[in-house]
């Protein structure tokens, strides 16, 4: 099997657990054995796809993140998928690939992140708000665009700009909570991305990785609703 084959049926693979559970996971400031449970305790509440945030603050370097990616790679089920997050640039997609990642998330709409992702296989969902900046996206080649910070928009925004792009498929990604998913899922998205929401960093200093579990079960099952 080539590794284009290979790379197309991962990406078909991460589609679809994302159609099917619809909450992307994203983990950020979190690291070593802290992150191994995190990550297992939200796998524990249903959420198959997982961001992992490379740091901008540059006190983890770009290399160590891709680390951790490899790392959840081969400790998590063969049914997680692990991405990441904040890809600023296209060297950034390069580590990812090479540690097993399979999706990119990016907080802007950087074409040459979005050609470079899908030139090695991997999903491409990157951020954008206007509907200007959704378009450029999707005619770069993205397969998912994050709308953010959809939070202080709203869903009625969502609506508005579903109105006359309903073919694109579009993530609610900014201060989401099990309350609202149902109003994003009604207004045409086809998932959300939370943070915060479920990477509750009092939780983990603590070591109650049950209650995220608990957590990602109640977002997974709001969005299992639709």
């Amino acid at each position: 099997m080539t590794c284009e084959i290979m790379n197309e049926a991962a990406a078909v693979s991460v589609s679809a657990a994302l159609e099917k559970s619809g909450v992307v996971a994203i983990i950020r400031g979190v690291y070593g054995d802290k992150l191994m449970r995190c990550a297992r305790a939200l796998y524990d509440g249903g959420i198959r796809l997982m961001e992992i945030t490379y740091d901008a603050t540059g006190a983890h370097s770009d290399s160590e993140i891709s680390g951790f990616i490899a790392a959840l790679k081969s400790a998590l089920p063969s049914d997680a998928h692990i991405g990441a997050g904040t890809v600023t640039d296209v060297q950034k997609v390069i580590l990812t690939r090479e540690a097993g990642g399979e999706f990119i998330i990016s907080p802007d709409v950087n074409t040459d992140v979005i050609k470079q992702t899908k030139a090695l296989g991997m999903v491409s969902m990157p951020g954008a708000l206007t509907p200007t900046e959704i378009m450029t996206a999707h005619n770069a080649g993205a397969d998912y665009i994050k709308v953010f910070p959809a939070g202080l928009f709203g869903a009625e925004y969502i609506k508005a700009i579903k109105a006359p792009l309903s073919n694109l498929k579009l993530l609610a990604v900014g201060n989401i909570e099990p309350e609202s998913v149902g109003d994003y899922m009604r207004a045409g998205v086809c998932g959300i991305g939370v943070g915060s929401g479920v990477v509750n960093k009092k939780y983990i200093d603590s070591g109650e990785y049950e209650k995220l579990t608990a957590l990602a079960r109640d977002f997974v099952n709001a969005v299992g609703i639709f």
